[in-house]
């Protein structure tokens, strides 16, 4: 198989904890990334989460509301209308059940 040069920039810190850390499981960069990029490949995604706390993604969105709709099913209230929404909501806050 024919084989091709990568290049990736990073922080030079970053790059010697990865080399040190690749180093202890031994093998070298060059290897760490092959593992990795062939994980994606087999996988067809990325082989762990990658997120950051304040972006909420259109799947987790959904999830989200798919798991509130549920519970309000449990619940009995899932048909409330807006004002019957509103009338809630003001109770709660005058600490009214």
């Amino acid at each position: 198989m024919a084989q091709a040069t990568f290049s990736v920039r990073m922080d030079e810190t970053l790059k010697m904890e990865f080399e040190a850390l690749c180093t202890n499981m031994g093998m070298n960069m060059s290897t760490a990334i092959n593992v990795f990029a062939r994980a994606v490949v087999k996988e067809k995604r990325i082989p762990f989460e990658v997120s950051a706390s304040d972006v909420f993604s259109k799947e987790k969105a959904f999830r989200t509301f798919n798991e509130i709709r549920e519970q309000a099913v449990k619940n009995g209230t899932a048909d409330m209308t807006m004002e019957e929404i509103d009338e809630e909501i003001a109770k709660a806050r005058k600490g009214i059940e």
